[in-house]
């Protein structure tokens, strides 16, 4: 005679509680994905739609007239994630640092000074700088004069050489406050038996932050990587309320996102080309889903290590 196994009952309530979020991501995000990749294979042929297959990606890549802006907003784009890379997370991790020690006073006061550019609006960020780094009537030459540095200004939105680093570290005021948060945090969970013990052994100061808290927090620090990765690939919004869809001057603050707006979109006498647009698209998702798979199976298996 055998016993059967008691049944292991059906958890009907967990895919209640997801539907909603799984219908409404499907809807806005999914969906439009799919539809995006389907319409870059096809084009436009005597008002009617033609599977064309990969020729809109061979016309991107190959053509002279569309390779070249491509690969000025391509290579943009890198210059401006590589600016947040060496310039936002450093002075993030170290914000947190200085943020995280108990002896600081006024803490919570530099954590929301620091954190509120972040919820500003991307115009009133572009639009408001714009009008301080004015040369005509912008508040920067004045406050350069002020401190006997007037000859270092220079109209660096207007500068083909200046304007993309300017908006990048423009870029990074607004979100420094993310990864300083995400840092801080991190550091606030350590458990305080690890530093309790590395001071016993005489780890204190910035001797215990490199050789125990950093090793603690790589983990936090990897996703505030790719998190950094994703955002950059798919910015838009500050260069086109500081620069116009142009992305002036001469296209040199020309990135991914401001290069599909005109494309699909069309702008002044340039028309319009969803077909065209949707390559572009598609080519923007491929480069950041190939970021994202080589950090989730090339770093951050690695970094599992340190976890605690």
């Amino acid at each position: 005679m055998t016993v059967s196994s008691p049944r292991m009952p059906v958890r009907w309530h967990i895919g209640v509680f997801l539907a909603p979020a799984v219908l409404v991501y499907t809807a806005i995000m999914v969906l439009p994905l799919f539809g995006t990749l389907q319409l870059s294979f096809f084009r436009v042929v005597d008002g009617r739609d033609v599977f064309v297959g990969l020729d809109n990606f061979r016309t991107l890549l190959g053509d002279p007239r569309w390779s070249a802006s491509f690969w000025n907003a391509l290579g943009n784009n890198f210059w401006f994630f590589l600016i947040h890379m060496a310039v936002q997370n450093p002075i993030g991790i170290l914000l947190a640092a200085l943020l995280s020690n108990p002896r600081l006073r006024m803490r919570a006061f530099y954590r929301t000074a620091i954190f509120v550019p972040t919820i500003l609006s991307f115009v009133i960020v572009g639009f408001g700088w714009k009008l301080i780094l004015s040369p005509i009537w912008g508040v920067a030459p004045s406050i350069l004069d002020a401190v006997g540095l007037k000859s270092l200004f220079a109209p660096w939105l207007g500068k083909e050489e200046y304007a993309l680093t300017t908006l990048g570290l423009i870029s990074v005021w607004q979100f420094v406050g993310i990864p300083m948060m995400l840092i801080y945090a991190a550091l606030l969970s350590i458990p305080d038996e690890i530093l309790e013990a590395a001071e016993c052994d005489g780890i204190t100061g910035m001797s215990q932050f490199w050789k125990i808290k950093l090793p603690l927090i790589l983990p936090s620090i990897g996703i505030i990587s790719i998190l950094t990765f994703v955002g950059n690939f798919n910015a838009f919004d500050l260069i086109y309320a500081a620069q116009g869809a142009l992305a002036g001057p001469n296209y040199a603050t020309d990135i991914l996102g401001t290069f599909l707006y005109r494309t699909f979109f069309g702008f002044q006498l340039q028309i319009g080309d969803p077909n065209m647009g949707s390559a572009i698209a598609s080519i923007m998702f491929l480069i950041i889903l190939m970021g994202v798979c080589i950090y989730l199976f090339g770093i951050q298996t690695r970094l599992r290590r340190y976890q605690f």
